[in-house]
């Protein structure tokens, strides 16, 4: 079977969550929330070829500078 782009995005996207969830203390509801938020989620889904090719540690830590580019204080 055969696994879709689209799919390998969602699943990389949900690990980047997760561990920014991890990183930060929160849920994972509540960090997709604050992502969402301050758009490091749009960023994760424009910035995708790039990012996925980074660790998960990288992408957090681009993700929290988005987060702080757009109002975030964590």
């Amino acid at each position: 079977m055969r696994v879709s782009p689209q799919s390998n995005k969602i699943s990389y996207t949900v690990a980047c969550v997760s561990s920014f969830a991890n990183t930060h203390n929160m849920t994972r509801q509540d960090a997709f929330k604050y992502l969402y938020d301050k758009k490091a989620i749009d960023f994760l889904k424009e910035h995708y070829e790039i990012e996925h090719t980074l660790s998960i540690e990288d992408a957090v830590e681009d993700m929290s500078e988005i987060c702080r580019q757009n109002g975030g204080s964590l």
